[in-house]
């Protein structure tokens, strides 16, 4: 690991000068992803940012929105009672990531901002345009079954890991942040971007700009929702595939829908125009089917995961009769 300088602000102002001040400089909360790609040499901050001091732990509503501090802890906001009344969906895709361990230490920042775990990222002897721009996408030609079928780029086929985030997109989440010039607003679905010719840009937050907060407004989806991970073990691991699913039935009938999967782009993937298929329909295997078929049009595999053109539809009618039943 590189040596660094680190630095413990008190004031918001202060870490935000800190980075904004210094390309080299980074903020670390939790740590639980920085550390990581420290040690294997794919990131090399010179100078280290600590937010711990900072006042952005809370969880407290705000007329008809719930504000989620964003160094509230995983483990913290997927217990809060508030949460779990109101936004169901969020705790549950909290509670699928990672381990225990993990949850108490990683925050909602941080878990926004985790970086992909392609194997040719992190291996720093292969070619990775995320990791140094120009240098080529082993994954293309490479062993990609963890990879994108979703808005990828021939520059890179990476995969968004969080779960948390496949939850907040589709609960319509904003994210509040601080830097150099004031304050902003930005819809979840806006934060993060698909590679282009940008791979190495993982969201839209400017030089020096810190999450404070995620607003989660109200919304009918406090029963019938379900988050479904598909992955290699039972915990621990990464989604090969996950849908996060939320319904509002009136007498056997969709009034509402939201639907969003992960592991399968750059970026937590809103199923929009699956989501108008489903109102006004009944909530039945056949209407998943359908909503399934339109969630998938323009998805295009690799040589190693084209298995999630069929898991992909699977996934997404089994979170929504889940949901449905619940």
């Amino acid at each position: 690991m590189n040596q660094f300088q680190y630095v413990r602000p008190t004031k918001p102002q202060a870490a935000i000068d800190a980075v904004a001040k210094d390309a080299n400089a980074r903020f670390i909360a939790g740590g639980t992803n920085l550390v990581d790609l420290m040690k294997r040499g794919v990131m090399t901050p010179q100078k280290l940012v600590d937010i711990n001091r900072l006042d952005f732990r809370k969880i407290e509503r705000e007329g008809n929105t719930l504000r989620i501090g964003a160094l509230a802890l995983n483990s913290t906001v997927a217990n809060d009672r508030q949460v779990r009344e109101r936004h169901p969906l969020l705790a549950l895709a909290l509670n699928a990531g990672a381990s225990p361990q993990l949850r108490n230490m990683a925050t909602v920042g941080g878990n926004m901002l985790q970086r992909t775990r392609c194997a040719y990222f992190y291996d720093i002897t292969m070619p990775c345009n995320k990791r140094q721009p120009g240098s080529g996408c082993g994954a293309l030609e490479g062993i990609n079954r963890m990879h994108a079928i979703f808005g990828f780029s021939d520059k890179c086929i990476a995969v968004h890991p969080s779960d948390m985030s496949v939850a907040l997109v589709a609960l319509d989440a904003t994210v509040q942040v601080s830097g150099p010039k004031g304050n902003r607003s930005i819809p979840f679905a806006d934060f993060h971007r698909l590679p282009g010719d940008t791979p190495e840009k993982d969201t839209n937050l400017e030089p020096g700009e810190l999450i404070t907060a995620v607003d989660l407004p109200d919304s009918p989806f406090t029963k019938h929702v379900h988050y479904q991970k598909v992955r290699e073990r039972a915990s621990y691991a990464f989604a090969l595939l996950s849908v996060a699913a939320a319904l509002d039935i009136d007498n056997g009938t969709i009034r509402a829908a939201r639907l969003a999967m992960g592991g399968v782009a750059h970026k937590p993937w809103r199923l929009t125009a699956a989501e108008q298929a489903l109102v006004g329909k009944p909530a039945t295997e056949a209407t998943f089917q359908q909503a399934a078929a339109v969630a998938m049009q323009g998805a295009k595999a690799f040589k190693y995961n084209e298995y999630k053109l069929r898991l992909g539809p699977n996934a997404i009618v089994q979170a929504l009769k889940t949901a449905a039943a619940v």
